[in-house]
């Protein structure tokens, strides 16, 4: 199909509904419906097929990830079966005396977890949310931190899952090397960097504003468990009564997660068929390696807990089905948004070669580039829910526009393009890693998106204002600089004018 202003609806009219409705599943399978309607002409019946045909296509190629979910769940559900998160929590509750210390362990916890924003998003969760709870912290701000230390991490970690997703979006005749540019592109990855910062100034002030206050002063006034969360809060209480694990319960799978993840990255990768380590990160499988890496801790979390009896064998085995049911919405809501960034593919409607000729078409001033690949990639991630989609499609246009040399203008545009991904991937409902954010610290998802909104447009008007100074310099640390001034102001307006949320 020729790409055309109409490929941007389904994605426009899935965020509108979300939004308005609450109902995020109902606004997903409109949306969805709607791209098949504009790809098929109008004919119902063909719409059906073909919805469920790309729902079949991507549920297929993402099956990796799916398992991945599914494997996690069990082995957080053998986990809290284990007694070992009531050992970590009274451990955290010793250690731990208010509100701004659990915020900042969690967030400590996920900076640790910098492999994958999927596996910080959900472990980070699962481990701090009884310690965030027992402090009354709402859940929508944990869910904000949680995703705040997902992506904006990843992108500027040289070992990610992120990292291989950069250099495998180069095409394939370019002459630059993927993982080098992404390393370049870091230190002028001014959302990752200013949302870091801002994250930090909001919990040590807690001056919160806007829809996060009001959640909080309501959090503080009565702390609420989302309903479609409390049948998993009430058996994990009761099931972290069955074990009589201990603190290194918890901390050994955690351990052999994250190095049975790496390790999984440096093997698809081909650390054995003789490639360097930088190599076989930059050729790695991410999803194989985070299948790979968490069923090897899935199995050595047996083997430390069966033959010590720390549970039963009926009990282990029991998490499996509880674990499943824990990711359920999540599995379901990610389905969904995969469905629909098929939808906008190119296969179909060709969302992507849309906005890409809209920039080719107004690439002619290079200053202006930074900031206009920096709102082009933002609201692409925001509208189709994927960042890596957004690396995929602007990436190589920033190579074509700029040449094969790694310019400072080049470094600079792609990591304004990494930047504004991360941003639309931070701000959309349709994002996987938002929605395993809000699955992470169960917490209602839109009320999640409505009150991180506000922090991250503070941050990328912030980075937009560094990037406009990128372009006009040319020098990636001067806009670094004028991005840091801008928030720092914003920072201290907010010390002025805002209250502590702190109870």
């Amino acid at each position: 199909m020729t790409a055309s202003a109409w490929s941007i609806l389904p994605p426009v009219i899935t965020i509108v509904l979300a939004l308005w409705t609450k109902e995020v599943y109902m606004s997903l399978i409109i949306g969805i419906f709607s791209g098949a309607m504009l790809f098929v002409g109008g004919n119902v019946l063909e719409a059906i097929l073909t919805m469920f045909q790309v729902m079949a296509d991507k549920v297929g190629n993402n099956v990796n990830i799916l398992v991945f979910l599914v494997i996690l769940g069990i082995l957080v559900a053998a986990i809290t079966r284990s007694g070992a998160m009531h050992a970590y929590g009274e451990w955290a509750t010793r250690v731990i005396k208010g509100k701004r210390s659990a915020s900042f362990l969690t967030v400590l916890l996920g900076i640790v977890i910098f492999i994958d924003d999927y596996f910080n998003c959900l472990t980070v969760g699962t481990v701090m949310r009884p310690v965030t709870d027992k402090f009354q912290i709402a859940r929508t701000k944990l869910a904000y931190i949680i995703d705040a230390t997902a992506a904006p991490i990843c992108i500027i970690a040289p070992v990610s899952s992120w990292a291989a997703a950069v250099g495998s979006s180069l095409p394939k005749e370019a002459a630059i090397d993927g993982f080098a540019l992404f390393l370049q592109t870091i230190p002028f990855n001014l959302y990752a960097w200013l949302t870091l910062l801002f994250m930090l100034f909001i919990i040590w002030t807690g001056r919160d504003f806007g829809a996060m206050r009001k959640s909080i002063e309501k959090s503080n006034e009565h702390f609420e468990i989302p309903k479609e969360y409390r049948d998993t809060a009430e058996a994990s209480v009761s099931a972290a009564s069955e074990g009589h694990g201990k603190m290194m319960d918890l901390l050994l799978p955690l351990l052999v997660l994250i190095v049975a993840c790496i390790y999984g990255m440096l093997y698809t990768g081909g650390i054995h068929e003789g490639r360097s380590i930088a190599e076989a990160f930059a050729n790695c499988d991410s999803s194989k390696s985070l299948v790979l890496g968490s069923f090897i801790a899935f199995v050595f979390t047996g083997f430390l807990y069966l033959p010590r009896r720390v549970v039963s064998f009926n009990v282990f085995c029991d998490s499996f089905g509880w674990g499943f049911k824990a990711m359920t919405p999540a599995i379901f809501i990610l389905c969904l948004a995969w469905t629909l960034s098929g939808i906008c593919s190119k296969e179909y409607l060709d969302l992507g070669g849309f906005v890409g000729a809209v920039v080719e078409a107004h690439a002619g001033v290079v200053m202006f580039l930074p900031p206009l690949f920096f709102l082009v990639a933002a609201g692409l991630a925001f509208a189709t829910g994927t960042s890596w989609g957004t690396f995929g499609i602007l990436i190589p246009i920033a190579i074509a526009v700029l040449g094969q040399g790694a310019s400072d203008m080049l470094v600079v545009s792609v990591a304004a393009i990494l930047s504004g991904a991360v941003c639309g991937d931070h701000a959309s409902p349709i994002s996987d890693t938002t929605i395993l954010a809000s699955a992470g610290a169960q917490c209602h998802h839109l009320d999640h998106v409505a009150t991180q909104l506000p922090y991250v447009g503070v941050t990328a008007v912030c980075s937009l204002l560094g990037y406009i100074v990128d372009g006009l310099t040319g020098s990636g640390y001067a806009g670094l600089g004028a991005g840091i001034s801008a928030l720092l102001l914003f920072m201290t307006v907010i010390s002025m004018n805002v209250s502590s949320t702190d109870a």
